[in-house]
């Protein structure tokens, strides 16, 4: 099966590409993968989206964004890419049912935030869990919340919740932080922010109606375990980037994101094309990946019809 475009991820840049390609008369084919509609499928509310002034669930508007794709002749597949070979064209991309081939691709696989690996952390996911201050910490005014991590993100989740949240506690499994000093400085001058150092988040308590109510704590060194009550959780212990599938044909950076070309889409590869928090490691908003969504789709017009 040989298509003009086909999309790789589901997520707000690859839904928003699918959207500008369709009106392109492109006939993009998505595939949506493990996770469709991405990461905003476990984020409840989303105020800081544009249009949607009275906020929206994260689900409700990944799925107004692929209707919107399908009306302008997108098809979405609800299958995973097992493999691509990008040495021949044209373009072969493998799922688990079929091999599809395509004269451009765009990749849009997202990032994935980094969790403690915990049954309570996965059920209570936006009900008092984040992964992004940016998105959420407007939801804990006046409260008290908890930060997870010792780097430079996690120095910026815990003073960006300052804004918001009576106290921060920021909780780091070493006893230095490996974050920049000035980082550090800030973060430690915060007359709002308290830090526990030597400790893990072993457990959290609260529910899906009440939210975050507690998490259980244990020290490192001494092995003791304490309960602190808290009103939410933020995970800042970094994200990982869904390249696996393309370390051997697309240039990555140390960290592991696709490389893509300045002020464009376009990485090392004439016709593959990537967007969204694949290849952005420093805003990873919604309407920053759709943006580069409407970017990857306009790149793979203009090299189509060279």
């Amino acid at each position: 099966m040989k298509r003009k475009l086909i999309i790789i991820g589901s997520g707000p840049a690859g839904l928003t590409a699918a959207i500008y390609a369709a009106r392109a008369n492109l006939k993009p084919l998505i595939f949506e993968g493990s996770q469709p509609g991405g990461q905003l499928t476990i984020t409840t509310d989303v105020e800081n989206y544009p249009g949607f002034d009275k906020g929206i669930m994260g689900p409700e508007m990944m799925d107004i964004f692929r209707k919107q794709a399908k009306r302008f002749g997108a098809e979405c597949l609800f299958d995973t890419v097992t493999k691509v070979d990008f040495s021949t064209k044209p373009f072969l991309v493998e799922s688990n049912q079929n091999k599809y081939y395509a004269d451009s691709v765009i990749i849009s696989t997202g990032a994935s935030a980094r969790l403690l690996g915990l049954k309570s952390e996965e059920e209570l996911m936006g009900h008092g869990v984040s992964a992004c201050a940016t998105c959420d910490g407007f939801f804990f005014k006046d409260k008290k919340v908890v930060v997870i991590g010792g780097g430079d993100s996690a120095m910026e989740e815990a003073n960006f919740l300052t804004k918001f949240a009576s106290e921060v506690v920021l909780i780091h499994r070493r006893s230095e932080f490996r974050a920049s000093k000035i980082m550090v400085e800030r973060t430690l001058s915060n007359p709002k922010v308290n830090v526990i150092y030597n400790a893990i988040v072993t457990d959290i308590f609260g529910s899906k109606d009440e939210g975050v109510g507690s998490i259980e704590i244990n020290d490192v060194i001494s092995g003791s375990r304490k309960i602190i009550k808290c009103d939410g959780i933020f995970m800042a212990i970094g994200h990982t980037p869904n390249t696996q599938l393309f370390k051997d044909c697309v240039n990555l950076d140390e960290s592991g994101y696709i490389i893509t070309k300045p002020d464009s889409t376009y990485t090392n590869i004439e016709g593959v094309f990537a967007c969204g928090d694949v290849q952005d490691h420093v805003y990873r908003q919604a309407v920053t990946a759709a943006g580069s969504g409407c970017m990857a789709a306009i790149d793979a017009e203009r090299w189509l019809d060279r």
